[in-house]
């Protein structure tokens, strides 16, 4: 039984228990991971034990739910769910949103909401989503949610009313905006956090709030899995560890639970530094924007305006000169395209199975073409026509003048995210099923297809951007390996893994071509030789990051070289000398990649809805 109705902050924060101040236990189930090999079997045998139990009042599951964000994946869990007895209350987590071929549209669609509160036994019980949504990084809680929690907060009815919060990461910098949920709750009564991600049972402190980590429902090598209830009695949370096949429980902690009174710390806890920017005085802020929703995609400008989108949905145009809103276009779901712009038309992909063509000046629809399913891919526009993927297994090239469809590849294995290559009569991308397509850009017919020979998808060369030149494809993947493929053929050039130059899916080609640009999981960038017929480092930069995960692409203008990161900043390195001209932190949030405007200009923006034009000035 789904008590999640999405009904609205009101209802849900008017509901009352029939058990207010009784002891009341319920199930707290983590990490199901719907698809992996015992998962469900995992889960049902998990779901007939709580069934079992009279005295459980309710199930929280913390995330993870499926191993891929898959539809199939997640309808198989809600008809597993379904099963239980009790009410039941769940979030995401970073399996369910990072590879999710619906644009994290389904999992809200699956099961109600991504979000829930609700009270019991006195206590307020609220939960958030968390991602990494569709860009590989540090995990988030939405901004739409943090917006969300808020407003739940502030309408409490009792404002001393105890809160318990349920994520699916540690509230640390696991998250990269794990202070933005903590201020809020530390405003209030909170007195436990809830979460999983971890796979084990243990106790955390996070800003002084107690915190437990319950274990994975997956058996692994164990003959079972199992999960943890939790007695709230007499103000003290008990946890036992439940294993539904040996029916054992065992109880394995105890947290006081007590009114910490935050608002009166004098305690200073971490929170990110903004100090770089003090470093670099020529960077000026010119203006910026918060959206109230991630931000999951780059920029692009034309006409005066900077043209961005949103998880909401909304496609909208900022004044290139102050930041103003100019004109919005609301599509009905969650957007993780980049636009593209030529001329006076605005092309832009979205969730809700469209692909989106607007007029510049006003936002005004021209066209829209329908997929069969989410549109995630990012478009490229090149003589009128639109080149992009989609999670349906088709590859669509489309007029640009009045969105007649040209030609259809429907041959893709999985879904694509990527922005494609047009190179030589051919167009490129890869796909989240381990395969790189060349199909002829004027058919659509397909030249060539490679595969990394992967059986785990999450190494697929889907998320970089490929670049091309003297005849060569150049790809970066999850798998650490950096490929080099003969453009016309798809025959491996070269194809190389090395031990301590750790690269993913963040790459760009230098303005002559003679570079593929490439950052390293330990906050490295290098130039590898484009001309040489092996893996070659031959231009290396002075910047060193912190563990680096942002996949979005590197950008070269005018002998500068942008540089995104998985924390909200970005670098700006010479090209020739390699040395570091400036940084900028605008949030702590993944960056997309950064748009050069001109005249000493750049639009930086990050996953939780900043947008920030910068100026800089030689030093």
């Amino acid at each position: 039984m789904n008590t999640l109705k999405y009904a609205g902050l009101l209802v849900l924060l008017m509901v009352t228990s029939l058990c207010e101040g009784q002891s009341f236990k319920f199930a707290f189930v983590s990490d199901t991971h719907i698809g992996g090999k015992t998962a469900d079997e995992d889960l049902q045998r998990t779901v007939n034990d709580i069934n079992a139990d009279s005295s459980l009042s309710f199930v929280l599951l913390t995330g993870d739910i499926t191993e891929f964000g898959s539809d199939e994946e997640l309808k198989l869990a809600r008809s597993i769910i379904d099963n239980l007895n009790k009410p039941w209350y769940i979030v995401a987590g970073n399996h369910d949103s990072n590879w999710s071929e619906s644009g994290s549209n389904s999992f809200r669609i699956v099961f109600g909401a991504e979000t829930f509160a609700f009270t019991h036994g006195g206590y307020l019980f609220a939960g958030t989503s968390s991602g990494p949504n569709m860009r590989m990084g540090p995990g988030q809680v939405p901004r739409e949610n943090i917006v969300w929690l808020d407003s739940v907060l502030t309408n409490m009815q009792d404002p001393t009313m105890p809160v318990i919060y349920i994520n699916h990461y540690p509230q640390d910098s696991s998250l990269n905006n794990w202070y933005d949920a903590i201020d809020l709750l530390k405003k209030q009564n909170v007195q436990l956090i809830l979460h999983g991600h971890g796979h084990n049972n243990r106790r955390f402190t996070y800003d002084g709030i107690p915190s437990v980590m319950g274990r994975s429902n997956l058996r692994a090598k164990d003959p079972a899995g199992g999960y943890n209830i939790v007695t709230i009695e007499g103000g003290v949370a008990r946890f036992e560890e439940r294993k539904p096949m040996e029916q054992t429980q065992q109880q394995w902690l105890e947290v006081p639970l007590q009114n910490h009174h935050f608002d009166k710390e004098t305690i200073q806890y971490h929170r990110p530094s903004y100090a770089v920017n003090k470093v670099y005085p020529n960077v000026k802020v010119v203006w910026e924007y918060q959206d109230d929703s991630d931000i999951g995609a780059g920029t692009a400008t034309g006409k005066n305006v900077v043209v961005v989108t949103n998880t909401s949905g909304e496609v909208y145009a900022l004044d290139k000169k102050s930041g103003k809103r100019k004109w919005t276009y609301k599509t009905n779901g969650k957007i993780y395209a980049t636009p593209a712009i030529q001329g006076k038309y605005v092309v832009v992909a979205s969730s809700d199975n469209n692909i989106y063509c607007l007029a510049i000046s006003s936002g005004k629809l021209l066209w829209k073409v329908a997929a069969e399913r989410p549109v995630l891919g990012s478009p490229l526009i090149q003589d009128n026509k639109v080149y992009i993927g989609a999670s349906d297994g088709h590859f669509r090239a489309i007029s640009l003048k009045d969105g007649k469809l040209l030609w259809d590849f429907d041959q893709v294995n999985n879904f694509v995210v990527t922005k494609p290559l047009l190179y030589k009569g051919k167009v490129y991308f890869g796909s989240w099923g381990n395969e790189f397509y060349a199909l002829d850009a004027n058919t659509g017919e397909l030249s060539w297809k490679w595969s990394n020979g992967s059986a785990n998808r999450m190494f697929s060369p889907a998320a970089c951007y490929p670049v091309a030149t003297d005849g060569k494809v150049f790809i970066v993947a999850p798998d650490r390996y950096m490929t080099s493929l003969d453009a016309a053929t798809g025959n491996v050039v070269w194809r190389k893994q090395m031990k301590d130059i750790r690269v993913r899916e963040s790459m760009g080609l230098s303005a002559d071509s003679a570079l593929v640009y490439v950052k390293t999981m330990d906050g490295e960038v290098y130039g590898v030789s484009t001309a040489a017929d092996s893996m070659q480092l031959a231009w290396e930069s002075d910047l060193k990051l912190p563990y680096e995960l942002a996949p979005s692409a590197i950008v070269e203008h005018k002998g500068i070289v942008y540089v995104p990161s998985n924390s909200g900043m970005a670098s700006a390195i010479d090209r020739q000398s390699g040395k570091v001209l400036w940084k900028h932190k605008i949030s702590n949030g993944l960056m997309n990649p950064i748009m050069p405007l001109g005249k000493k200009r750049v639009v930086l923006s990050t996953m939780d809805g900043k947008v920030t034009c910068l100026e800089y000035s030689p030093e």
